[in-house]
């Protein structure tokens, strides 16, 4: 594997103090930093890590140039994130960066702005079992991928889910309470790919979970820019043919 070919990924986090301390037991190093560990084990990936108490709040101009995938992981300081700085991510993504928005990103600045929707959901928490069923199985993000995942504990997130309607529903949540939530999802935004992945509170366990991790490692792939253009400015073009007569 070239370097040239090599999926650059930054894995976003808040990673402020209150979570430092929620996720210690179960991510002694941040679970942004889990997540990296197991991306790069694979050779075509190499994946760094930036949280919000970096300069620019992890979302400088060097970070998002060098990126081809941003993960992106928040909960509590949504609304901290500068709108400056969610204009910049959502610029790089219509401009061809491939971005994932794990568990409560749904609610994050630049999946809302990208979706031009609420992100709305119902949620608990209850240490309650989640099954994870495969929707569409010839979809590249579910290769390898069995027809379903158990995970022993899970926050519930259930439909309604306030999205536009995705390019496919790659998975679907069952949930031991009874309730159902698309959990995999994929959207295109002019030249970028988003996808967004439930699984993964913060005390809960589930990125060390190989079959999460696969989902992950595999959406990484698939977002990655098939190509990336410089401005979504509009430009004055000459003609090509000859007009009028």
């Amino acid at each position: 594997m070239t370097e040239a070919n090599v999926i650059r990924v930054t894995v976003w986090n808040e990673y402020m103090d209150e979570q430092k301390k929620a996720t210690a037991s179960v991510y002694p190093d941040g679970l942004h930093k889990t997540i990296a560990v197991f991306l790069n084990q694979d050779k075509a990936i190499s994946a760094g890590v930036s949280v919000i108490t970096d300069a620019e709040q992890g979302l400088s101009d060097q970070i998002l140039d060098n990126t081809d995938v941003l993960i992106w992981w928040g909960h509590i300081h949504h609304g901290d994130i500068r709108d400056d700085l969610v204009k910049r991510v959502t610029d790089r993504v219509q401009r061809g960066m491939g971005a994932i928005f794990l568990h409560s990103g749904h609610k994050s600045k630049p999946f809302m702005a990208l979706m031009g929707t609420t992100g709305y959901l119902g949620w608990r928490e209850a240490d309650e079992k989640s099954r994870v069923w495969t929707a569409a199985p010839a979809h590249p993000i579910a290769e390898g991928l069995p027809s379903q995942f158990l995970l022993e504990r899970e926050e519930m997130y259930t439909e309604p889910f306030g999205i536009p309607e995705p390019e496919t529903t790659v998975f679907i949540s069952w949930f031991e309470g009874g309730n159902v939530f698309r959990s995999g999802v994929t959207f295109q935004r002019e030249y970028g790919r988003i996808f967004y992945f439930q699984p993964g509170h913060e005390t809960y366990p589930a990125y060390h979970d190989p079959n999460v991790q696969r989902v992950i490692t595999n959406a990484v792939k698939w977002a990655k820019p098939l190509v990336r253009v410089n401005s979504r400015d509009c430009p004055n073009l000459e003609a090509l043919e000859k007009i009028g007569s």
